[in-house]
């Protein structure tokens, strides 16, 4: 029986890390760090920043290992995707075999960007490990992106009495505003769904590398900092070849 433990570590800021997260990570035996490509070194190189500033024990091992990608060859996106997990998966339990001391203390870890529970796919990869080789799973929660971009602008995520609708850009495009919804934040979109919307009324609180050194924050009415943001988005992307921004958008009452 292998210990899998799923570790939130927040946007990518050392501060970010919670005790109870500093723990797990110096309680696991292996942690394991996947490589996206050169373009995305910058993301395996804060997750390593992160295990410098966290771990102190010894023991602890630090692994990279080649993650797979999507196949743009599946024109089906939940097929597509789901095709990649299942590839993601083979790779950790080809690298945990490799890597992993047998009887090897308290199993391995992986480090999680935000939360493990929201909008992240950690888990559902894990599901499928464990169908491969018997493990116990262990999650540690994370300070979540929508979280620190409330923080940063200092602003509630909710508004009076009122519910919150989190989605994705994907569905933005595609649905448009969500029936009767008021707040809405919208995760993982690849760049201005936000500009698809009817713009009137609607307050935008927009945040990239948020709680980073690079952090970038705009907001106004949409239909008047849409195009800043855009803009902002595309050089932030340049200057460092990957972005992970979010945003909450509003209705005024």
């Amino acid at each position: 029986m292998i210990d899998v433990t799923l570790i939130g570590i927040g946007t990518g800021n050392p501060d970010h890390v919670t005790v109870a997260a500093a723990k797990a990570m110096n309680a696991a035996d292996l942690i394991l760090i996947p490589l996206k490509g050169a373009d995305k070194a910058d993301l395996a190189g804060l997750r390593m920043e992160i295990c410098r500033a966290c771990v102190t024990n010894p023991a602890t091992r630090i692994v990279a290992f080649d993650l797979p990608v999507r196949d743009p060859a599946t024109p089906d996106y939940l097929t597509r995707v789901g095709d990649w997990h299942d590839a993601i998966a083979m790779v950790w339990q080809e690298a945990i075999e490799a890597h992993l001391r047998q009887g090897g203390g308290a199993g391995v870890a992986f480090l999680v960007w935000g939360d493990p529970s929201l909008y992240d796919s950690t888990l559902r990869i894990a599901e499928r490990l464990a169908r491969q080789m018997p493990l116990r799973l262990r999650v540690i929660p994370g300070i979540t992106a929508i979280q620190a971009l409330c923080a940063a602008h200092a602003i509630p995520l909710n508004d009076l009495a009122a519910p919150v609708v989190i989605t994705t850009g994907r569905q933005l495009r595609q649905t448009g505003w969500p029936a009767d919804a008021e707040t809405v934040v919208v995760m993982l979109d690849a760049g201005g769904a936000f500009a698809t919307v009817e713009t009137g009324g609607i307050e935008i609180w927009w945040g990239a590398y948020v709680g980073m050194a690079q952090e970038r924050l705009i907001a106004g009415p949409l239909d008047k900092v849409a195009g800043q943001i855009l803009e902002t988005r595309a050089a932030a992307r340049a200057d460092h070849g990957w972005i992970m921004d979010v945003y909450l958008m509003r209705r005024s009452r």
